[in-house]
């Protein structure tokens, strides 16, 4: 689906004007054409030219206490606004800061845009000594993102970023990296500034639609998988999901979710299965079917949770990247376009059927799903009960990769749209859930938002609490503390090994919340717990809530 965004009146040279700018006035105007009105970022020496610029238009600028977190901040933003997220950092050290969370929005498919300066154009990149110098920071980036491009002159500037944006509308929105060399930053020339790009959505062929709706038709026993692609870009209900349940009523056919496509669709339906790809009675279920429709999703080994997963059945995807249609799992169907007009052509096709079937049971036990889902959620059963009494409907959940997540809130929250569950997926960072709260909750300030970790990955961005202080934000985060790093513990012991290096002693994170200028509290029973969240939800300011995970 394409990143919609209504771009403001840039604040200097009219539309189309040819006129003479520096080279961080240029970047500037070109974001604002773009519709940005905060960054994220910290200032150093070498991008100060940039920051000035930024403060004349206008642009709201967040300082986070370290560029991992503005990573991470710009990701939570893009997923709740729809629009990019924006970082800023200096050279070196700066962009390295920045290279996980931009390694995660790449795994997640999210619109992140990283500017940074670089050493001069002149500089020979040799290891001479120059403040922040790397050998290759653009290279060393363009690794972990969609791509980096190094712009040689002030031109180049707002052409590289018109290509960011079009990148991000077009397809599949990975993050992308800028770099400008620092003289060009304050060097001028002539710069002709162009509005976005009109990018046409990507119109899904009659023939594959029809051999699709064909093969639906006659299914015996068809399963949707809906992805992160299936998504709203932003915060609201998803057409393709909406569809999706309309043309699975038609065919009898359950719908799972990735976890990234968890929210898509009501989980409350009859048909929804939630996000359980990883439950076993789920994969032998999709494992069964003779039909799978996945519609935005890679059915990578991070979505399944197991390396090995074979379906037996024929295979429709619907994805705007084509090369998802010979990963490891090869379609049968091929449906390149975008997903909401491609779901939009099998419904016509297929929504006035003679028939309306039932859902098969065949590979299908109900009661290995329910008691699945129980075994996995029992250690935090109290919690998540806790947790869906005190959320409105409409949360933003943002979690971290924790077991009380992953185990916990990601089949034991059910979640029906509006509300958006947001989690770093497969590239499987520690630290997310903090600083992406923060770039929710400023992106949607009109939506309650919480963090949920664990109290492992909550301290690998915990000076972010200073970041959420500042801002004002009403930010319950929930931390389950097991004393340290515990799904490995367990894999550890699963291997018949003695755990090393996993115990660790949690800090009193209320006193830490204190500190920095925060609310905290520990809880110890679920009502407890009910009553601390309901209350941050109303506090104006961040609040840490602290429960002991449940044996």
């Amino acid at each position: 689906m394409t990143v919609p965004h209504e771009p403001p009146a840039p604040t200097g040279a009219p539309t189309g004007a040819t006129t003479t700018l520096t080279g961080a006035r240029a970047l500037v105007e070109a974001l604002r054409l773009h519709g940005v009105d905060t960054v994220f970022g910290i200032p150093g020496t070498h991008n100060l030219a940039i920051y000035e610029e930024l403060d004349r238009a206008g642009v709201r600028c967040v300082t986070p206490r370290h560029e991992q977190g503005a990573g991470y901040a710009a990701d939570g933003y893009a997923r709740v606004t729809g629009r990019p997220g924006v970082v800023v950092t200096t050279t070196g050290p700066g962009v390295v800061n920045a290279a996980t969370a931009l390694g995660q929005a790449y795994s997640d498919s999210s619109p992140v845009l990283l500017v940074s300066p670089g050493v001069p154009t002149g500089h020979p990149r040799d290891g001479r000594g120059y403040l922040h110098e790397s050998r290759d920071q653009s290279r060393a980036i363009d690794a972990l993102c969609a791509w980096s491009h190094r712009v040689t002159t002030v031109r180049e500037i707002q052409a590289a970023v018109a290509r960011a944006f079009a990148h991000f509308a077009e397809g599949r929105p990975r993050p992308v990296h800028i770099e400008i060399p620092v003289d060009l930053l304050d060097a001028q020339d002539r710069v002709k500034l162009v509005p976005p790009y009109q990018i046409t959505r990507r119109v899904p062929g009659a023939r594959p639609l029809d051999e699709a709706a064909a093969l639906l038709r006659t299914a015996r026993m068809p399963g949707f998988v809906l992805g992160g692609g299936s998504q709203y870009p932003g915060y609201g209900e998803s057409p393709v999901g909406r569809m999706a349940m309309r043309l699975a009523e038609r065919l009898g056919a359950r719908v799972v979710t990735t976890v990234n496509g968890k929210g898509t669709v009501p989980e409350s339906h009859p048909l929804a299965l939630g996000a359980t790809l990883h439950l076993a009675a789920v994969r032998r279920w999709l494992a069964a079917c003779d039909v799978v429709l996945a519609v935005g999703t890679e059915l990578g080994p991070a979505d399944l949770w197991e390396d090995d997963f074979t379906l037996s059945g024929r295979l429709v995807r619907i994805d705007v990247d084509p090369g998802q249609m010979h990963g490891d799992h090869v379609a049968d169907v091929a449906i390149v376009a975008d997903a909401e007009l491609a779901v939009r052509g099998l419904l016509e096709r297929l929504e006035h059927m003679d028939r309306v079937p039932q859902p098969s049971g065949e590979g299908w036990r109900r009661e290995d799903y329910e008691a699945e889902l129980e075994e996995l959620t029992r250690r935090w059963s109290g919690q998540l009960a806790a947790l869906r009494r005190a959320l409105p409907p409409e949360t933003v959940l943002v979690g971290d990769n924790s077991m009380v997540v992953y185990h916990g809130a990601l089949v034991g929250m059910p979640m029906d749209p509006p509300g958006r569950f947001l989690f770093p997926t497969g590239f499987g960072t520690l630290g997310f859930a903090l600083p992406a709260a923060i770039g929710a909750k400023l992106g949607r300030p009109d939506l309650p938002v919480v963090a949920l970790a664990g109290d492992g990955a909550f301290q690998f961005s915990l000076q972010e609490l200073a970041t959420a202080v500042e801002l004002e934000l009403s930010l319950p985060i929930v931390v389950s503390v097991n004393g340290g790093f515990g799904e490995i513990r367990e894999e550890m012991r699963q291997r018949g090994m003695r755990p090393v290096a996993v115990d660790l002693r949690a800090p009193d994170f209320p006193a830490l919340a204190a500190a920095y200028g925060a609310r905290g509290r520990a809880v110890k029973t679920p009502g407890e717990l009910e009553e601390a969240v309901a209350e941050a939800l109303r506090a104006p300011a961040p609040t840490v809530i602290v429960v002991p995970e449940e044996e």
